[in-house]
């Protein structure tokens, strides 16, 4: 991947998911930034070659593997290309994932399971296939991408905040069991990020009630307290922040980002 640039990551290996775009991509790109060597993964093979040459750009070392993180071999795959194109795998940040929003009584057992496949089952397959090597090594860190969803539900949201609160369980989970091995596991729970999966929410709440966007926006915004659309780079920044030296001390948190509505 080229030489090995400065900085507090120095050194350090890093597995993002869902890297191909959004809060993902963010994230890879201010790991490098950090001097982390990152591997790029998700579905869509333009999108995460194009964040992983943005990296190498700009000095950083990058490289992308295509990879479905719902899907257990692609996820065994992943470590494999991860073991060659990486020291170690040091840093993963789950953030594979998706949304829809739909009434209660119209949500299909189909849906249901898709919901907890692209978000929970990914953050298991993820978490499974890289936090027990960290563990042997003595050092890691895990973050993984909840939502503020998965702390406090939502209306039209039953099974995406389902499956986000499974994320959380998950990693609350791993926290207790991985205590003392040198391995962190925390997750960033933020509100409605400006996101392309955020502009599909937006575009099926106009579907649904006739709104213009900015209307759409002003009635989702409202349901978490927001006052605006969280940026991808400040949740990443929270990402990163977990994965230095400093926060050896700090896991089983869960970060609610950018809101005001009360957590239950």
């Amino acid at each position: 991947m080229g030489d090995v640039p400065d900085g507090p990551l120095a050194g350090r290996g890093a597995v993002v998911t869902g890297g191909g775009r959004g809060i993902g991509a963010a994230t890879a790109r201010l790991l490098a930034e950090a001097g982390a060597a990152v591997l790029v993964a998700a579905r869509t093979k333009g999108e995460i070659e194009g964040v992983a040459e943005e990296i190498r750009s700009r000095g950083g070392r990058a490289a992308a593997v295509t990879c479905d993180a719902a899907e257990e071999g692609d996820v065994q795959r992943l470590a494999r290309e991860a073991r060659s194109h990486l020291p170690a795998v040091d840093i993963l940040v789950l953030s594979a994932g998706g949304a829809v929003s739909a009434p209660f009584r119209s949500i299909t057992a189909s849906e249901w399971d898709r919901m907890f496949a692209v978000n929970a089952r990914s953050a298991f397959l993820g978490a499974r296939e890289f936090l027990p090597d960290m563990a042997a090594r003595g050092w890691g860190r895990v973050v993984a991408v909840a939502s503020f969803a998965g702390l406090a539900g939502g209306k039209y949201i039953a099974h995406y905040s389902a499956s986000k609160h499974a994320v959380v369980g998950l990693v609350r989970s791993l926290a207790v069991e991985f205590g003392g091995t040198g391995v962190t596991v925390n997750a960033v729970c933020p509100g409605y990020v400006e996101t392309p999966m955020t502009e599909r929410t937006l575009a099926n709440v106009a579907a649904r009630t006739g709104l213009d966007r900015k209307q759409s926006l002003e009635a989702v915004l409202k349901t978490t307290g927001q006052s605006r659309l969280l940026k991808p780079e400040e949740v990443a920044d929270e990402i990163v922040r977990f994965c230095g030296e400093a926060a050896g001390n700090v896991t089983g948190r869960t970060v609610a980002m950018g809101v005001e509505a009360p957590i239950p």
